[in-house]
């Protein structure tokens, strides 16, 4: 009966282990999902209020692309601003007991759209996919992100 317990107890914390998220917080290789190729280097910190704000801290040369220096098509206040540095993903926030993180924004600087987004880190922490959409998340797209640190 004793090694039933013990058993048990080892099995809850296994489980209860898992179930606690990784942490966002890091420098991560964003990856198009159209073409597979790198995008931007984004560093994803948490807020005074416990909110993920990820930041484009490099952008990732492509064959056939020039990249803009500023966000040119973008509404306020990200009109205008220099692409490198900016805050593209905001307000994240973590669903207790997953690895989910819910009700965050992201804006693409190419086309100057925001989008809702919800983000599931892997069990590892390594890749994280992130659902851009408006509206319904069934009518969004998906990206891989991998953590660089």
């Amino acid at each position: 009966m004793k090694k039933l317990k013990v058993g048990f107890l080892f099995l809850a914390a296994v489980m209860s282990g898992s179930a606690f998220a990784q942490d966002l917080s890091g420098t991560w290789q964003q990856i198009d999902d159209k073409t597979g190729s790198q995008k931007a280097v984004i560093e994803i910190r948490k807020d005074n209020n416990g909110a993920f704000i990820g930041k484009i801290v490099k952008i990732t040369p492509r064959p056939g692309y020039t990249p803009r220096d500023t966000c040119v098509d973008c509404p306020a206040p990200y009109k205008n601003k220099p692409i490198l540095g900016l805050d593209v993903l905001t307000g994240l926030k973590h669903v207790e007991g997953t690895n989910n993180y819910e009700k965050g924004r992201i804006i693409d600087p190419l086309t100057g759209k925001i989008y809702d987004t919800k983000v599931r880190i892997n069990a590892n922490g390594k890749r994280l996919t992130l659902r851009g959409y408006m509206g319904v998340s069934a009518l969004g797209r998906s990206q891989t992100w991998i953590r660089q640190d």
